[in-house]
């Protein structure tokens, strides 16, 4: 199973497409599948109303006898209540099947109107997550940094990181376990996002990673977890976004290069492909420029 976790697993007992829960799977579907389904789904609703319309000959005028085509396009108009004058119900029971489908094609328009409306209405964060994560020196003590970048031209504002890594945990009794634990932040929080933000993490004797060998740590199945929250203004709403990093994703002794520059007459102009970059660490600390980053200057 493919997630949004950028790893796959298995699940027993559980149902990739759940049918007791349409709303979720509309909604979580793909748009080339979300589009295949409500087109089958019309498909297979007019299929069965045709067969009730062919159980009795002659309750659509016009139509010819046994014809599946004639049935089949009178469902369709009857259904999207169009009604071209040429085939028309003609008996009691005719009226009965096309005062049916009318009511249902009501009902069907109005879901799938709002599965559209809700699929396209959903917030997108809009942020750019640096390809690797860095471990570098930061006033003398390791730290795991992140970085991200807001590629929105509008602000975000009051913005909160979470960075969770799922470890191998050994209970006394031998027993392997992963176990999600909380690497704190040196500021997990930020007022404003227009730009760019450092994330950073001190590996310190209490850091989940401390007893880690820092530089062989891209060897482990280390899995690392960076939620960001913020509120878009512009929407009025607020959107969430996550991003999954594999040990082999961690780089050591590395930093990132500076994606802010400064332009003529004090002007700022920011370098979004440049936030994948890094440089060998050999320096006596971090060098950053970035606008609203999360650690002191």
């Amino acid at each position: 199973m493919r997630t949004d976790l950028d790893f796959e697993f298995f699940k027993i007992g559980a149902d990739r497409f759940d049918l007791t829960d349409p709303y979720h799977l509309a909604l979580t579907a793909p748009w080339p599948y979300f589009t295949l389904g409500v087109f089958a789904f019309y498909g297979i609703v007019n299929l069965v109303f045709a067969a009730l319309y062919l159980a009795q000959p002659g309750c659509v005028s016009n139509a010819r006898p046994g014809s599946i085509a004639d049935a089949f396009f009178f469902s369709i108009e009857t259904l999207a209540t169009v009604g071209y004058g040429e085939m028309a119900p003609a008996t009691a029971y005719g009226h009965l099947v096309a005062a049916a489908e009318i009511v249902t094609g009501m009902a069907l328009t109005a879901i799938t109107t709002g599965l559209i409306f809700v699929r396209f209405s959903k917030p997108k964060a809009r942020i750019l997550y640096a390809d690797n994560v860095v471990i570098t020196r930061h006033n003398g003590r390791p730290h795991l940094i992140m970085r991200i970048g807001n590629r929105r031209t509008t602000m975000l504002t009051n913005t909160a990181m979470r960075v969770h890594a799922l470890l191998h945990e050994t209970t006394r009794e031998g027993q392997t376990y992963r176990q999600a634990c909380e690497l704190r932040l040196v500021r997990p929080t930020a007022p404003i996002f227009p730009l760019t933000l450092t994330i950073m993490h001190e590996i310190d004797e209490d850091s989940p990673l401390g007893r880690y060998d820092l530089e062989t740590l891209a060897d482990t199945d280390i899995r690392l977890f960076l939620s960001v929250e913020a509120r878009d203004p512009a929407l009025a709403a607020t959107v969430y976004d996550l991003k999954t990093y594999r040990g082999s994703d961690i780089l050591y002794g590395r930093r990132f290069l500076d994606t802010v520059l400064t332009a003529g007459e004090g002007g700022i102009v920011v370098d979004l492909t440049r936030i994948h970059l890094t440089e060998p660490d050999d320096g006596p600390g971090e060098r950053s420029g970035d606008e609203g980053v999360l650690h002191p200057s």
